[in-house]
């Protein structure tokens, strides 16, 4: 429902002449808190989405060993992913949850994905130093985002990781055209949501056993979904003509 006395919204709509998108993030469970939305809407819509995870989230959970955690996040992931229209969910190898490094290992991992999905459009989470000015970032999301950002160019020049495609055959990808950033304090587009938002609740709640571990141990995971995304549709609606709305900083490529 829209927002009464809203203020003139000087958020762009994000392009839309796009078919195919690949999201890119640290952690299970990033997607879903606030993309997830604009995600369902899209693949509605009959895009092609898919979803590549640099961990498994292993070291989320205190009381679970990584082993045991990683295969329970990953298998929580895909049901998010499949609440939202997403049926490739890919999970890297070689990069520790909590200690991700900025490099060029991270980097070639990213290009090579780049090239076998074909984007002409990246998605990624915060790569700032903090949410909305005032609470530091992880830098699991700092360095991953950063890198999602490099991907675009990296993936399009053969003179970079000439490996990708002399070896592995993953010739280059010049197709970014977009990279848009969720949950960045500095958003400069709007996705308004609505038939995909009982959808984003589902796949946020998909993540059971790590919101009882870590977020919300004494609620319902559906229930505490539902008020985590109705509460950040509505900041963004109060941003954006008062329609609920998930927020992106986009950078063009």
């Amino acid at each position: 429902m829209p927002i009464e006395n809203a203020a003139v919204s000087s958020l762009h709509p994000m392009p839309d002449d796009w078919q195919r998108a690949l999201a890119v993030v640290a952690h299970p469970d990033d997607l879903e808190y606030g993309a997830a939305a604009a995600i369902a809407e899209w693949t509605d819509a009959g895009r092609e989405i898919g979803y590549l995870l640099v961990t498994r989230g292993e070291a989320g959970i205190d009381g679970l060993a990584p082993p045991a955690c990683a295969t329970l996040r990953e298998a929580e992931q895909r049901a998010a992913a499949a609440h939202v229209g997403v049926r490739r969910v890919e999970f890297l190898d070689g990069h520790r949850d909590g200690v991700i490094e900025a490099g060029t290992a991270l980097r070639r991992d990213l290009a090579a994905a780049v090239r076998r999905h074909r984007p002409e459009l990246l998605l990624t989470l915060n790569h700032r130093d903090t949410w909305f000015g005032t609470h530091w970032n992880t830098p699991d999301h700092r360095v991953v985002g950063r890198a999602v950002l490099d991907a675009a160019a990296d993936a399009g020049n053969r003179w970079i990781f000439p490996e990708l495609a002399d070896t592995d055959g993953l010739d280059p990808w010049p197709g970014v055209r977009w990279t848009a950033v969720a949950g960045s304090p500095r958003p400069t587009h709007a996705v308004e949501v609505g038939p995909g938002v009982p959808r984003a609740i589902a796949s946020l709640a998909a993540h059971a056993t790590y919101l009882a571990a870590l977020v919300a141990p004494d609620q319902d995971p559906h229930a505490y979904a539902s008020d985590f995304l109705d509460r950040s549709l509505r900041t963004a609606a109060a941003r954006h003509r008062g329609r609920p709305a998930v927020l992106f900083e986009v950078f063009p490529h």
